[in-house]
């Protein structure tokens, strides 16, 4: 099959993920579609544990507090450079996943980990974490985050 630039550009909207990479995803699995999400998923895996060692130096905290007003969330998303740190797409996913957190009351930082995310539910915020490694090409992790709610 022929990879067009309209499928390469296709998947690139769809995971954010660099040109090149979407079109080596798509060469490796014949251009389907789905199966390049897939490579994209395991590809993102295996970058975010090859940048395991790296060190944290910046990050943003992010808020979001329901409609209701009564729950909330703060997160604290480290990643390598102030580069990433202040993309408002960077910025963007830390406020996902304090609405994540918010949403689904994870117990601790492991448990929100394994969780699906609300918005996608075919991956975890692991794998989130991991498509903003490859996407970004800096280690990213959260370093903690605190979910208020009142009491009633």
């Amino acid at each position: 099959m022929t990879i067009t630039t309209e499928l390469v550009k296709k998947l690139r909207d769809e995971t954010g993920i660099s040109v090149m990479q979407c079109k080596k995803a798509l060469e490796e699995v014949g251009g389907d579609m789905e199966k390049a999400k897939v490579f994209l998923q395991q590809k993102s895996a295996e970058i975010s544990q090859k940048k395991g060692d790296r060190t944290l130096g910046a990050g943003v905290i992010s808020s979001y507090i329901h409609a209701t007003g009564n729950v909330g969330t703060m997160i604290e998303l480290l990643c390598e450079t102030d580069f990433v740190a202040k993309n408002e797409e960077f910025k963007s996913l830390a406020r996902d996943i304090a609405m994540h957190a918010t949403a689904m009351n994870p117990e601790n930082e492991q448990a929100l980990l394994v969780q699906p995310f609300i918005k996608n539910p075919e991956v975890t915020i692991t794998n989130l974490l991991q498509l903003a490694v490859q996407k970004f090409g800096e280690k990213i992790e959260i370093s903690r985050f605190i979910r208020y709610s009142v009491s009633q």
